[in-house]
């Protein structure tokens, strides 16, 4: 089950010229770019980049020195109902590892007034149903991730911001977290996701933005980001200077 955004805005999500500083550190200086409705839009970058400080500055868990973060034209903790308008998953579950997973998405609906129906609905959209009264440290990372995603699920947002959505997945628990996520989009919500794994990323994707070093060094479509290059890994090496075999 699948909200379709009723918005006629032509940007869900819009970041303008936000720059954080950590006392003498500049995480990101005047990074701007823009999600758009109906859209997978990937969010590239070395380890460093800045692609958290900029999620968190959006989701409203870090103020920026300067700029503007918008979500529906509004910062994040202006939203009267958040969880209905963005989903979010940056640090996996992020629940007690005592508690069932079906605890952790009740607890999250409750306190939201998303009534309990909705959880059975999103075990099954990320693949948790028989998993669910499994206590959380049981949990492979892959489960996590998935029960992650089911949180970010539950208010039928319009919006997802994503960390690494299918990270410790394998790759049956990969084309269905994709697929899901494509068609999400496909049904007028805004998906921003930040990934390491290209390859994956170039499937999924409608729209790149890459940063490193604390700025934006290319963004646009992924045919337009991608041509010249053989493939998005290729282009992502040449933009950001990395020499094969570098960590990053």
């Amino acid at each position: 089950m699948y909200t379709k955004t009723s918005s006629t805005k032509t940007e869900a999500i819009t970041i303008s010229n936000v720059t954080k500083r950590y006392g003498g550190k500049t995480a990101v200086e005047n990074v701007s770019f823009t999600a758009q409705p109906g859209r997978v839009t990937g969010f590239l970058g070395p380890n460093g980049a800045g692609k958290s400080s900029t999620l968190r500055i959006l989701l409203g868990l870090d103020r920026p020195t300067s700029g503007t973060a918008l979500i529906e034209g509004k910062a994040f903790v202006e939203h009267r109902q958040p969880l209905r308008t963005v989903g979010a998953m940056l640090d996996g579950a992020a629940a007690v590892p005592e508690r069932r997973g079906i605890d952790h998405l009740k607890w999250i609906a409750e306190s939201n007034q998303i009534p309990k129906k909705r959880i059975v609905e999103v075990l099954e959209m990320v693949g948790l149903t028989e998993a669910a009264k499994t206590r959380v440290k049981k949990y492979s990372l892959g489960m996590k991730q998935r029960l992650g995603l089911a949180a970010a699920l539950l208010g039928e947002p319009r919006i997802l911001i994503l960390d690494e959505p299918v990270n410790g997945l394998d790759p049956e628990g990969i084309r269905s977290v994709r697929r899901l996520l494509q068609d999400y989009a496909r049904n007028g919500n805004t998906v921003l996701l930040s990934s390491h794994l290209m390859d994956e990323t170039s499937k999924i994707v409608d729209d790149i933005v890459i940063i490193n070093k604390g700025k934006i060094i290319d963004s646009g479509t992924l045919e337009e980001v991608v041509a010249d290059h053989e493939s998005l890994e290729e282009a992502f090496f040449v933009l950001t200077g990395i020499k094969s075999g570098e960590s990053w």
